[in-house]
């Protein structure tokens, strides 16, 4: 398909999926979410000769998260908050269910579910001075949307529940001495070549080896989500439909 909110690039096994509204922020509203799902299918329609994927953006953001627009349309619609659920799922479960290892690049702002995105990745190159934090709650919303699987199996539940009930913001130093982040770099600019490098080298390896490795853990994960993800993100709609969200999200707009 023709993609607007994304480039989707094949070379020598590896894909690359390319966030490419700089101006957005790379926002992830439905538009994002859809384009990304059906990327991610695409991608592993292509395994086994596909053998890693890398996910990065153009801009200064990885990807700003949420759209405020859409949040007050979903407020006032059941139907939106339906279909805002179903692609939340078929995002993060295209994300831990491809067979393939998923390199991510945080070259810049990663918030809400664009930091759910890079952290569900196996591998997270950030540069050192990037903003990465799930600010759900900063918005009236519950951090519905898999940030609670990602953040707790990275850096602990404790540690999770600090961050994700405060929405503050961490540094890819940060992240990295936590563990939410795996590689960092000195620069915005070598954070997509290292994750491509790194993709590079897994694509070479034997394929039986490296996919079960990526299979085994994503069982975990998938685990954690049967647990958290659909009950996160029934609290994250009742939270999208309560009487303050309207007021919430226009104070933050006007700012």
């Amino acid at each position: 398909m023709a993609y607007q909110t994304l480039a989707l690039t094949f070379s020598d096994g590896v894909a690359e999926v390319r966030f490419t509204r700089p101006d957005l922020l790379n926002r992830f509203d439905m538009p994002a979410h859809i384009e990304f799902a059906s990327a991610l299918e695409e991608v592993a329609n292509r395994v086994p000769e596909i053998r890693a994927l890398v996910l990065s953006a153009e801009g200064r953001a990885f990807s700003a998260g949420g759209d405020f627009g859409e949040m007050l349309e979903a407020h006032a619609s059941q139907a939106i908050r339906a279909d805002m659920v179903k692609y939340a799922k078929a995002v993060f479960n295209g994300v831990v269910e491809l067979h393939i290892p998923v390199v991510s690049a945080i070259q810049g702002a990663a918030i809400g579910l664009g930091a759910t995105i890079a952290t569900l990745s196996d591998i997270v190159v950030a540069w050192k001075g990037a903003k990465i934090a799930d600010t759900h709650v900063n918005v009236g919303l519950v951090a519905g949307d898999g940030g609670i699987i990602s953040w707790s199996q990275s850096i602990g539940v404790n540690r999770a529940k600090r961050y994700l009930l405060t929405g503050d913001i961490i540094t890819g130093e940060q992240a990295f001495a936590w563990g939410l982040v795996t590689e960092l770099v000195e620069n915005p600019e070598d954070a997509a070549p290292k994750a491509r490098e790194l993709a590079q080298r897994i694509a070479a390896m034997p394929a039986a080896g490296i996919n079960g490795t990526k299979r085994a853990f994503a069982r975990i994960t998938s685990m954690l989500s049967a647990q958290a993800l659909a009950v996160g993100l029934e609290y994250e709609m009742q939270a999208m439909a309560s009487p303050d969200l309207a007021a919430t999200v226009e104070k933050l707009r006007a700012k």
